[in-house]
């Protein structure tokens, strides 16, 4: 039996990290900083996909060894003075866009309005993209910045406000995916509020936002898992990875983000869904000794132990093959009292648990 994501033992960093995923043909990640990927702009002013990782393959396909969670672009005419986005004096004290990227705006906005749609090679779309990821996508990315490009944005029209929240880099992911990333959660709230962002859109690697989120360690607590909780109410909680077919309670649990698992079943995550190896939410706990997961799990109405991978694994066999004692005992235990959660720590199979 393969191993379900990541190596046994990890532990949520207590600060957020910018993810970087590798490994995707075996479903392993790590936390990373991408600042020190490569920023290199494409023709249409998209960050070039990965050419390697850290298992050697660069696949465009998606099946090689990188998520695609790089740096975003930044470089190019978007950096300099007379296209930037940062706050200026405005009427009535709104922030304004320069001249210069107001005019590619106001000129991406009039070719979306034609059949046709927007050229890739346009100008105005390559200096607009480039601006949106400069502002919005870097790890040090700050709120005011972007609330100011988004409002000039929505003045100019809807089309053009939705066209720029879900605008995409060479490895698919949006603004939304790197302020996850990056822990940047009140950037993530205003994309948010904006009530066009594509929160279930997947990345090259097949993740969105509210996958990425799972793996996030929260800030400002509160106001950081507000965020959260809003993402994953407003996305599909149950999406599958599409190259593993892991869910966001899956990768939560292999990556011991107990607040996230948490949160993910307070959301309504299906505890029995089942990834491209047919295991679910509670195997990959029971592979990797996750007790308090499993306990969470076992706890939610519906939740089947029985259920058996494309092996015929079930959870209690790959917590005795992993040989993890303890929660292989818990699930012999709730297996054999038929009770709809885990035994109640007086109850005479709580007891037997603990050697009594």
């Amino acid at each position: 039996m393969k191993k379900r994501d990541c190596a046994p033992g990890s532990q949520p960093s207590p600060t957020p990290k910018s993810l970087q995923f590798v490994g995707v043909l075996n479903g392993e990640y790590e936390s990373s900083s991408s600042e020190d990927a490569s920023d290199n702009d494409s023709e249409d002013g998209a960050a070039e996909p990965p050419r390697s990782g850290s298992s050697g393959s660069g696949d465009d396909s998606g099946g090689g060894s990188d998520s695609g969670m790089r740096g975003p672009p930044s470089g190019g005419d978007a950096g300099d003075s007379e296209a930037t986005a940062e706050p200026q004096p405005g009427a009535e004290g709104r922030c304004e866009l320069s001249p210069r990227l107001r005019e590619a705006c106001a000129a991406l906005h009039r070719q979306l309005s034609r059949p046709r749609g927007v050229a890739r090679d346009g100008g105005a779309a390559r200096l607009v993209a480039q601006e949106w990821f400069r502002v919005s996508s870097q790890r040090h990315s700050q709120a005011a910045p972007v609330a100011s490009m988004l409002g000039a944005v929505a003045r100019l029209g809807p089309e053009l406000l939705s066209h720029v929240v879900n605008l995409a880099d060479g490895n698919r992911n949006t603004a939304l995916h790197y302020s996850v990333s990056h822990g940047n959660l009140a950037i993530a709230s205003l994309l948010l509020d904006t009530g066009v962002c594509e929160v279930d859109r997947q990345n090259r690697a097949g993740y969105s936002a509210p996958m990425l989120a799972a793996l996030t360690s929260v800030g400002r607590e509160e106001e950081d898992m507000a965020v959260v909780q809003r993402l994953f109410r407003m996305g599909d909680i149950n999406a599958k990875a599409s190259q593993t077919g892991q869910t966001a309670l899956m990768l939560a649990i292999s990556h011991g983000r107990q607040d996230m698992v948490a949160a993910l079943l307070a959301c309504g995550a299906d505890v029995n869904v089942q990834d491209a190896d047919g295991a679910t939410a509670l195997m990959c706990a029971s592979e990797y000794g996750r007790l308090d997961a499993v306990r969470l799990l076992l706890a939610q109405p519906g939740c089947d132990p029985a259920i058996l991978d494309h092996e015929g694994t079930s959870a209690l066999a790959i917590a005795l093959e992993a040989e993890q004692e303890e929660v292989a005992a818990l699930l012999h235990a709730h297996l054999s009292s038929g009770q709809p959660g885990p035994p109640s720590p007086d109850s005479p199979t709580a007891m037997a648990e603990r050697g009594h």
